[in-house]
This record gives structure tokens, sequence and C-alpha cells, in this order.
């Protein structure tokens, strides 16, 4: 379970997350949606670790454990994957070998054994086999060259082989058309878990009719200004954030 209790965050001195509080359960969906500049993408990046971002007050508890006490790596060890909303590209690095380091630098965090490299590979060539990933994208350096769709699937096999307790989306369907979202939410929708937690986070209510959420957070200015159902991610779509912008002042 993660737990956000008075979350207070800021960047070059500028407060982006003010006051946030947010519960996520285990095995549960939570999405959050919000307007540009609401903060969303500045809350996945202080709970993954990112750097840069400078936290004020409050905490971030993963199943106990105080994740502003550990940097990104240890943070990773423990459970959490972020998907960025723009996957970088890292010329002279193979999506494989990319993928070797990750896996086997997790396991070591845990004081796990590493993949020998037949189990490593029969387990990358069955995920890419269940996400549409054609083996010679395995090949090529990370992310060059890749379509939007191509760098979104690939994150998601990043994620399916890491086997993360806390996932977070940011903007997963930005860029996507629609096979390639269909693909994507098949892809974490296989990965729903007891056990595992996702925050989706997005601006539309199309990638929650694929990937439906159990509960939906409005945010603005930096708060959770609204709780609900599937069904507020309609009423937003419908609606806008007019009559929620105010609330977080």
């Amino acid at each position: 379970m993660l737990e956000i209790r008075n979350l207070h965050a800021e960047i070059d001195g500028k407060k982006i997350i003010n006051g946030l509080s947010l519960t996520v359960n285990d095995g549960e969906i939570a999405a959050i949606m919000g307007p540009n500049g609401s903060g969303k993408s500045t809350l996945s990046y202080v709970i993954s670790g990112r750097e840069g971002y400078t936290v004020t007050d409050g905490e971030i508890l993963l199943d106990g454990a105080n994740l502003l006490e550990m940097d990104a790596s240890v943070r990773a060890a423990k459970g959490v994957f972020l998907a960025f909303q723009y996957p970088l590209e890292i010329p002279g690095v193979t999506t494989m070998t990319f993928l070797k380091a990750c896996m086997n630098a997790q396991r070591k965090a845990r004081g796990e054994a590493e993949f020998s490299t037949p189990d490593f590979m029969k387990r990358v060539r069955a995920g890419a086999e269940k996400l549409g990933v054609p083996q010679d994208m395995l090949r090529r350096a990370l992310n060059v060259g890749f379509s939007g769709g191509e760098k979104k699937r690939m994150e998601v096999l990043q994620m399916s082989l890491l086997e993360p307790t806390f996932a977070i989306l940011d903007e997963t369907d930005s860029g996507l058309d629609i096979d390639a979202l269909r693909i994507v939410a098949d892809g974490v929708n296989a990965l729903r878990d007891p056990k595992r937690s996702f925050l989706v986070i997005t601006h539309y209510q199309r990638l929650l009719d694929y990937i439906v959420p159990d509960t939906v957070h409005v945010m603005s200015k930096g708060r959770i200004v609204k709780t609900g159902g599937k069904e507020l991610a309609l009423e937003l779509e419908a609606n806008g954030y007019r009559d929620f912008v105010g609330e977080a002042a």
C-alpha cells in the first residue's frame, strides 16, 4: 500500500505539490486526472525519486517504509516503477543490454541471484511476444528510432519483466493510436495482481476505457480536490475541470 501524507514539494524554489494526501491500496488501480500544471507529473517524479525536486514536508510510505529516505535505485528495488510520458532514447545501449542490467541490478539489491543468460533470454522473448514487440527491436539501441507506440510497449515490457509492486503510468496514452493503446492497456491489465498497485496519470477518459480504475482522483494546484469511482472520469470528460479548479484555493 502506498500512503502519501501532507506532501509538499517544489522545484527551483517553485512550489508544485501543496499538502497532497493520497492512499493507493494493494491491488488497486487509481487514476489521477487534472488540468495542465496541476502537479500530476511532478507527483510521479517525487514518488520515484527523480533528482531536482525538494520535498519540504510530508511522507511517502510504501508498505510502511519511507521512500523519501531512499534514492531512486533503492526505491526501484523496493518495487517502484515509473513509465515516462516521453521515454528516453539511449544511443549505444542495446535494449537487451539495458533490460539485463536493470533486472540483475534489482535482483542484486534484493539479495537474489542474477539471471543466467539463457533464463534472461527466455523471459524477455516470452514477454516481448505477448506485447507484440518484434525481436529486432530488442537488438536496437533503446528507444532510438522507435515510434511513440513502440516506446510505450517497450516500457510495458520493462514493467512486466521487473514485476514492480507499485507502478506509475505518467500519461502512457500520450501519442498512441487506438491499436497501440489497446496493446499497451492489455499488457498493463495482464499485470493486475492483488499485490500490485497502479497509479495512472492521464488527461483523457479514453485510456480508462481500457485500463478501468477502481478510484479516480482529481488534482488541482498540487492537491487532490475530489475522489470518486470510475464514473468521475466520465463526468470530467463531459464537463472539464471548471467545477474543481477553484477547490484547491
